[in-house]
């Protein structure tokens, strides 16, 4: 049964300039795992402002309430491509308390625009 939805839209132009001019942003939102490719490489900033939206529609998902950590939502690859979400700490917790049990998600990126859609599915 589907609990929630989110969405969100991101201008990559914007978020390579929040990345530049924000002391500390990216260690504030990106877990150390998502800033880096497997190979230890940089990730590029096209597919962190797509990962930047993916926790945006999770936060929307879950209504947007005060308190969550970025660091408590981490977008991880399966070795198809897919996108995958896990969340602990307070965002585990609210998913929990609205009976959310799966997130499918989906992140597409195309000239200047990140986007990722999020469904929260539950018993």
């Amino acid at each position: 049964m589907i609990i929630s939805v989110g969405t969100d839209l991101v201008s990559i132009a914007r978020f390579k300039q929040a990345m530049i001019r924000t002391d500390g942003f990216l260690k504030r939102v990106f877990t150390p795992d998502e800033l880096k490719l497997e190979n230890g490489e940089p990730r590029a900033a096209i597919s962190l402002a797509g990962i930047f939206a993916a926790k945006e529609s999770i936060a929307k998902a879950l209504g947007a309430p005060d308190g969550l950590s970025w660091q408590d939502c981490q977008i991880k690859y399966a070795d198809s491509g897919r996108p995958e979400v896990k969340v602990t700490g307070r965002i585990a917790e609210l998913a929990s308390l609205k009976g959310i049990t799966n997130w499918h998600l989906s992140i597409s990126h195309d000239a200047e625009l990140a986007i990722a859609f999020v469904v929260a599915e539950g018993k």
